[in-house]
């Protein structure tokens, strides 16, 4: 469930806020003078809303669109067919995000959720707190690159630029242009799709440049970072399994997650997933240290609850049941200290497996309760660390980055925030490219659908009458789809 504290804070602050602006515009000797004070900083206040407006950057507005006509005239065409599609394309997103929340909702097994293409994000709720500042600065730069696009390619299409401002709804930022709607309203329906399509376009190439900085990242990094040879450990949550004297702590590097090889973040989370979805790995131990290192010889032997067996009756942290095939194939069960048991000991899946070695030796495989896994880490340390429990919780459990520092000064956070940075500028100037193109109310995507409804049907003598009434059950139907959307996300992240 979501927190009452983070429903309640942001609340608070406007309700506050609201108070105040109530208690002077009410008050006969303030009224006036406060008044006046937003008017001329540009400042308005409603419930849930404040924005600021200014005139300032109106001189530099007129500099970008007066600069370079015809290659500006390209960049917005190519802008306007982008918008075009987009809007299609983003029904079907749309469309698709639906029916996997759909799916998610009716599933009686769990479904991971990062498969859906659109999320709804509460910071709070399914966005750590930690995390707030990449949120937020990514939306509000998302959103004046957006805008800087409706306003450049306003004033190449000869419409009057009033100003630039920028807002925060309950606390989410954005931007906004004041172009003048009679200007807007004169130009031809394509000089229209223009200005309203250079928002979702510019959003596009700003994932895109984020994209690419991603990929680009360890070429520009690599004088002061290595990469490639193994996955560095940034953080590991504290009083987690894998944490502890000897688990794995900040600025260990990781090189194998039992036989599979890590260089990257990436092959640490394949690694953890293959493990995860494979029968559990056997370790080669010699057949003449079974007994010896047998902590309990014949202990009692049961069958746990999903039909797997325990077969150590103590309360050790450090033993472990594990099985093997006798000489009838007849399931063989020990209790071992599993660090001395596995540390070194070679991998394997039968007894095959273990022929290579000098001395006779059994394939003896950890017997757990289901979805449970002993996974042993290679890292910088001569130990390895030996984890017992869920994969998935692993993953959860230790941060890492795959920028090693090639000297002692650098800071292992710098590519770690670079990296963060710019995989929220792709998701959320991505995700506003989407939104906005969708034909809904009340975003540029009504604009969008009118001016290329009026471009393309009134050639065909289509009434103005019946080209409104197309487009707005266009239009009802992309709200009643993004609506959906919204609500069911939202239902999702709170319930679950």
């Amino acid at each position: 469930m979501v927190p009452l504290s983070v429903l309640l804070f942001p609340v608070g602050i406007w309700c506050a806020l609201s108070l105040g602006d109530s208690l002077l515009k009410s008050s006969p000797s303030l009224k006036v003078r406060y008044e006046e004070w937003l008017a001329n900083c540009g400042i308005s206040i409603a419930p849930f809303h404040a924005r600021w407006q200014t005139t300032f950057f109106n001189r530099l507005f007129m500099k970008l669109g007066r600069w370079r006509p015809q290659l500006l005239y390209i960049w917005f065409s190519l802008g306007m067919a982008f918008g075009i599609v987009s809007m299609f394309v983003s029904m079907m997103l749309l469309a698709k995000t639906f029916s996997q929340t759909l799916a998610l909702m009716t599933a009686e097994a769990p479904t991971p959720e990062n498969e859906r293409i659109l999320q709804v994000v509460v910071p709070g709720v399914n966005l750590p707190i930690s995390q707030m500042v990449y949120f937020f600065s990514a939306i509000l730069i998302s959103g004046v690159i957006h805008e800087i696009g409706h306003g450049v390619a306003a004033v190449r299409e000869q419409v009057r630029f009033n100003g630039f401002g920028v807002f925060i709804f309950i606390i989410y930022p954005g931007a906004f242009v004041d172009l003048y709607t009679n200007h807007l309203q004169l130009i031809s329906p394509i000089q229209q799709l223009r200005v309203f399509c250079a928002g979702v376009w510019h959003n596009f190439i700003l994932a895109l440049m984020a994209l690419l900085a991603l990929y680009s990242l360890p070429i520009f990094l690599f004088p002061l970072y290595y990469t490639g040879i193994g996955a560095l450990v940034t953080e590991v949550t504290e009083n987690s399994p894998a944490s502890g004297p000897r688990g794995l702590s900040m600025g260990d590097l990781v090189k194998y997650v039992e036989n599979c090889s890590v260089y990257s973040v990436e092959d640490w989370h394949r690694c953890i997933e293959e493990i995860s979805v494979k029968p559990q790995t056997g370790y080669c131990v010699k057949e003449a240290n079974l007994q010896h290192l047998n902590s309990v010889g014949r202990g009692t032997v049961y069958r746990r609850l999903d039909g797997s067996t325990e077969c150590c009756s103590n309360n050790s942290l450090v033993d472990i049941c594990f099985s093997y095939r006798g000489k009838l194939q007849i399931s063989q069960y020990v209790c071992l200290a599993a660090r001395k048991a596995i540390e070194s000991s070679q991998v394997c899946q039968s007894h095959a497996d273990c022929q290579k070695e000098l001395v006779a030796s059994l394939c003896v495989k950890p017997s757990l309760e289901n979805q449970t896994r002993l996974i042993r880490v290679k890292h910088s340390s001569p130990t390895d660390m030996l984890f017992l429990g869920h994969p998935v919780h692993l993953q959860y459990a230790v941060s890492l980055t795959n920028y090693i520092p090639r000297f002692g000064f650098l800071h292992l956070d710098i590519p770690v925030v670079i990296e963060t940075f710019c995989k929220y500028l792709l998701s959320l100037s991505g995700a506003l490219a989407v939104i906005n193109a969708v034909p809904c109310f009340a975003l540029d995507g009504q604009w969008m659908l009118s001016s290329f409804l009026e471009a393309t049907l009134s050639s065909f003598i289509v009434e103005k009458q019946n080209r409104e009434l197309i487009g707005f059950f266009i239009l009802l139907f992309g709200s009643a789809l993004l609506a959906s959307n919204v609500v069911l996300g939202l239902w999702m992240v709170t319930t679950r």
